[in-house]
């Protein structure tokens, strides 16, 4: 998707090497661009060794990029809406016993929800992310494409987004590799292009969300039993927000053999665990189908299943109904997780994309 030459373009600018990247690919190519760093989190105090993707060392990293390439720069602050669209929504799926993906759900409501609004406030047709990926018009419709290079691809975070929503997006780094998305900010940005990673998410990021959500609710979790799938208690946990499916270290069980979390029973506040083949599922649900191109004229549909952000992709066959969808994997896959999103492709393509609701045992 190429806007025409001189189109304003709103850049969501995190401080970091994808999102100077993308700034300046857009800026070389004759858009007229505008750098638009959200803020989301709370300040964190001086004596914290963490400091959010969001902070106050991202925003002056992102406004020294925008002066240097030539384009302004501005801050949304969205702490408020975010705590209740995000943060609140995370809380309640962790007490549920469920794991959310909070980072889509904030590309859907904030990166693409409140930088919209702003967008159209400024006159600015389209939105530009330093995303992997690539975006095409297939069948009619707005379709994700796998970026070049898969292992920097985010497809997978973008899947569900409307046809509304990516009519305005752009993904300028689609086609490139990380190197090259370093190498086109180097000279610009040294220090910009040399950051490292973030894979925490960005509200917690020390990566404890037990002790994060105890500190939200002001009150510590409640213990309760460890036990197997055959009624053996097999230990104490320390609170369910604090165990995830598929978590091995931690569960302080000894035994022959690591135990996983199966299970997590919220209403008895119970864990159960097993071995690594009872972690082992081919079949679940879901919640109602967002689809990525055109919906299918025949069903059942024969596509790719990837389960997390990190995992590789499994052949599976979708069969939707209007509320719903059963996926049935064909090479069982290790602990499946309600709340998370189940995305599927055909081909390089997301055909479908929905949030995991149970797992048949």
């Amino acid at each position: 998707m190429h806007p025409p030459e001189g189109s304003r373009v709103l850049i969501a600018m995190s401080g970091g090497v994808d999102s100077a990247a993308a700034a300046t690919l857009l800026r070389n190519q004759g858009y007229e661009c505008l750098g638009v760093t959200l803020r989301l989190v709370p300040d964190h105090p001086a004596t914290s060794p963490f400091e959010p993707c969001c902070g106050l060392e991202a925003a002056e990293d992102a406004r020294r990029v925008c002066e240097r390439i030539g384009i302004p720069h501005r801050i949304l602050h969205a702490v408020d809406f975010f705590d209740g669209e995000i943060i609140s929504d995370f809380l309640a799926e962790y007490q549920r016993g469920r794991t959310p993906n909070p980072c889509i759900r904030c590309n859907l409501a904030v990166k693409f929800g409140r930088l919209y609004e702003l967008a159209d406030t400024l006159n600015a047709p389209y939105i530009a992310m330093g995303h992997y990926a690539r975006l095409e018009q297939h069948q009619g419709r707005w379709t994700l494409r796998r970026a070049v290079c898969r292992p920097k691809d985010q497809s997978y975070v973008l899947a569900p987004l409307s046809q509304e929503q990516l009519s305005r997006a752009l993904f300028p780094l689609g086609d490139m590799t990380k190197e090259e998305s370093r190498a086109a900010v180097r000279h610009i940005d040294y220090v910009s292009s040399a950051k490292r990673e973030s894979q925490e998410i960005c509200f917690v990021p020390d990566r404890d969300y037990g002790g994060f959500i105890e500190r939200r609710l002001g009150k510590l979790a409640t213990p309760g039993s460890i036990i197997s799938t055959t009624g053996e208690v097999l230990g104490r946990h320390r609170g369910l927000i604090h165990y995830t499916i598929g978590q091995r270290r931690g569960l302080g069980i000894g035994a022959s053999g690591p135990y996983y979390v199966l299970r997590l029973d919220t209403t008895t506040n119970t864990l159960i665990a097993g071995h690594r083949p009872e972690t082992l599922q081919t079949r679940f649900t879901t919640g109602p189908i967002r689809w990525g191109g055109t919906a299918p004229q025949q069903t059942p549909l024969e596509v790719q299943v990837q389960l997390h952000s990190r995992h590789q992709a499994v052949p599976g066959t979708l069969e939707p109904s209007p509320d719903r969808a059963r996926i049935h994997l064909h090479t069982p896959q290790s602990s499946i997780t309600p709340g998370q999103w189940a995305v599927c492709y055909t081909e390089d393509r997301v055909a479908a994309s929905a949030i995991v609701e149970t797992v048949e045992e």
